[in-house]
């Protein structure tokens, strides 16, 4: 076989249509080999002898795509200076664009004995561990065009790709469940009745089922645990993992995008599948383990703000370009328009604090690629001082945790100032608007992945995760749920009734909030999980979507309140409330008014009232200050917003100084809520009685 020197550079197996060159980096490595893997179990090993800034490369002519290959890293096996190198593991590439296959537990993909584990162990890992795969660049992206929605029009729909689409009726049986599957008609339609712009896909970046998950029949279903930060998961692949993954991947994006939605991806930057110490040698920990990883004062050791054994070394230059590399990957050659991150605050720890000028902030915002998509975080680790909601940089926005929990307490009754409540209902400008941000930051949810389901919010007051085989110990457990008087299934009919007024509460007020919302799959079907908040190993029934055959009262509940925010700017909003009338719109009455049920409006008083369970808000349509793309006035409808989170019905006066003549839009007392434009008429001074637990929307023709 000819071997050429290659390039340096771009790290990874780079196919140029005639052949492939291969780069890696090790700064510990005395010399590496790249092992090419045939089918028959055998390899040709072909030493790197090239070395520029310790990266080791070579050029094959005649590699095609579909080869499958690895690394053998020769040099210090030594755990207490911090380095596991042992040829005795083919390692994956870290730029590896496809992995094949899976890992079959056992002691060979350990660098250690499990009875001596101070002792180097040289069984060979090869027939027992994933390759990476040489890929071909090329595909047919005819026009596409990314949608390119602004903040303000973004409807976020968090779901899982097996999850999604393992259960659809509509779908062949041989597509549920992968890549393909979204590009589906059936789920495609679904997507855009409801109303979503944009789909969150958990993770699809290459994932490992955990040693101790498969040991006890599970599986790692959220994917939370990546390896291969630029290959798809090869697990969601419907006919193969050769590289097929790739181009069923890149398809299922052009066609959602072909729909107007879409894609962005939650990523796991954080930490890697290899876990602590005691974890298996798959790619990074062989490679140049004190490199990648943020090791504790004894280097035989990890440093764990995750929660899951390691996490990466972000004062790494190396471990920082890897990111950076991987997130433009995914933009310019996959296509996707944007991320969630996952556990952010690590990202932000150069030694132990978080800093939000960290060197990642800061490549990430000069990056003309990256800092132009969808940034979002998850603006919190385990580590000390890790929760950082409100504290991401300007270009960011962040899962609003402080939303989910006033709006999950509101409802259920807690004890609490209704001046939380409207600050989360009005864009937590307590949180964004000190850095120059806007509500738009807020990212929106009351339910997600990780917790109940919606339909478990209002069904459990307690965390039932028995079938995860940690005798009930994992997950949270403090919910912030509320069963309504019975727990778990029941056929109380009073008790289902008010557990489907708290959904319509929980969706009304997510869609009608400003910001931006964020749905989780399944929820607009009343999917439940039986109590499991912490499904994240349930890669079963129990986590798949049950598809309604005939769709349900919810779900066109939930379309209803998503096309209502779409038409109405005035939900919607680019910046803060001003609390006072806004020049030049020909309107004495200020762009919000908050009323007690009276009619009369808020007092210091009312807003410090930890019982105050009940308020109406009203929203000038007249008022937006904000201008429309070209400079115009944005005029909409007003909309007063009445609240009754107490146990009893309450009377609420309609306020007699903001309009005349309104109409009911939205009632969630009522099973199937109230279609727009059918709803009754009410006068200024109107009194109306909302059911204990309810809300009442009002509409006033501009």
């Amino acid at each position: 076989m000819q071997v050429w020197p290659g390039q340096a550079y771009p790290l990874g197996a780079t196919y140029d249509g005639a052949g492939t060159n291969f780069a890696v980096f090790s700064e510990a490595a005395d010399r590496i080999e790249l092992c090419l893997l045939h089918d028959d179990g055998s390899e040709t090993a072909i030493e790197l002898r090239e070395t520029d800034a310790f990266v080791r490369h070579a050029y094959l002519p005649g590699v095609m795509p579909g080869q499958r290959y690895g690394f053998r890293v020769h040099g210090p096996y030594e755990p207490e200076r911090g380095q596991r190198c042992n040829s005795a593991k083919l390692l994956l590439d870290p730029y590896a664009k496809a992995i094949s296959g899976s890992i079959e537990w056992g002691e060979e993909v350990y660098g250690y004995h499990f009875k001596s584990p101070g002792r180097r162990n040289d069984l060979d890992s090869a027939p027992h561990t994933m390759s990476s795969v040489v890929v071909n660049p090329y595909f047919d992206w005819g026009d596409d065009r990314r949608p390119r929605t602004e903040y303000h029009h973004t409807v976020l729909y968090e779901a899982h790709v097996k999850g999604l689409t393992m259960r659809h009726p509509g779908l062949p049986d041989e597509l549920r469940g992968t890549y393909a599957a979204l590009a589906h008609p059936a789920i495609i339609e679904h997507l855009t009745e409801l109303g979503v712009t944009a789909l969150e896909l958990m993770p699809v970046h290459q994932f490992v089922n955990d040693h101790r998950l498969v040991d006890m029949s599970l599986n790692n279903y959220w994917g939370y645990n990546t390896i291969g930060f630029f290959a798809p998961h090869n697990a969601y692949a419907s006919w193969g993992d050769r590289g097929q993954q790739v181009l069923e991947f890149k398809s299922a994006v052009r066609a959602l995008h072909e729909a107007g939605i879409e894609v962005i991806l939650d990523v796991v930057y954080n930490h890697t599948a290899e876990g602590n110490h005691l974890g298996p040698t798959l790619s990074f920990k062989g490679l140049d383990n004190a490199s990648y990883y943020r090791l504790t004062d004894d280097p035989a050791y990890y440093m764990d703000t995750t929660g899951t054994g390691n996490s990466l070394l972000m004062r790494s230059p190396h471990v920082l370009q890897l990111i950076m590399d991987s997130l433009r990957y995914w933009v310019t050659e996959m296509h996707v328009d944007g991320f969630r991150f996952d556990l952010a605050a690590t990202l932000a720890r150069q030694f132990h604090e978080v800093d939000r000028l960290s060197s990642f902030f800061d490549l990430v915002q000069q990056d003309p690629v990256v800092s132009q998509v969808k940034l979002i975080a998850e603006p919190w680790d385990v580590g000390e001082g890790g929760y950082q909601v409100g504290n991401f940089p300007p270009l960011w926005t962040e899962w609003n945790g402080k939303y989910r929990d006033t709006v999950r307490d509101m409802w259920r009754g807690e004890p609490q100032t209704l001046a939380e409540f409207a600050s989360r209902l009005t864009g937590s400008s307590d949180l964004y608007q000190d850095d120059g941000r806007r509500p738009l930051a807020s990212i929106n949810f009351v339910t997600c992945h990780d917790g109940f389901t919606m339909h478990d919010l209002v069904s459990y007051n307690e965390k039932h995760n028995d079938a995860n085989g940690e005798d009930n110990r994992d997950g949270e457990s403090h919910n912030r749920s509320w069963n309504c008087g019975a727990e778990g299934d029941t056929d109380d009919p009073e008790v289902l009734a008010l557990r489907g007024r708290q959904m319509r509460n929980f969706t009304a007020t997510l869609l009608l909030s400003q910001g931006v919302p964020m749905l989780s799959h399944g929820d607009e079907f009343a999917r439940t999980q039986h109590g499991n908040n912490n499904a994240y190993c349930q890669d079963t029934e129990l986590s798949w979507v049950p598809w309604p055959e005939d769709g349900s009262e919810l779900l066109e509940f939930t379309r209803a309140m998503v096309w209502l925010r779409r038409e109405h700017p005035v939900f919607r909003r680019r910046r803060f409330f001003h609390g006072r009338p806004v020049e030049g719109t020909h309107d004495d009455l200020s762009d919000i008014a908050w009323f007690t049920p009276a009619g009369e409006e808020m007092t210091q008083d009312d807003w410090d009232s930890t019982q105050a369970r009940a308020l109406s808000v009203f929203l000038n349509g007249n008022a937006i200050s904000e201008p429309g793309p070209r400079g115009e006035r944005i005029a909409d409808d007003s909309f007063l917003m009445l609240f009754n989170a107490s146990p009893k019905t309450l009377e609420f006066v309609v306020p007699v100084n903001h309009g005349r003549q309104w109409q009911v839009v939205v009632d969630t007392g009522r099973s199937a809520g109230v279609a727009p434009g059918t709803g009754a008429k009410v006068k200024a001074g109107d009194r109306l009685s909302l059911v204990d637990r309810s809300m009442v929307v009002l509409q006033r023709p501009a």
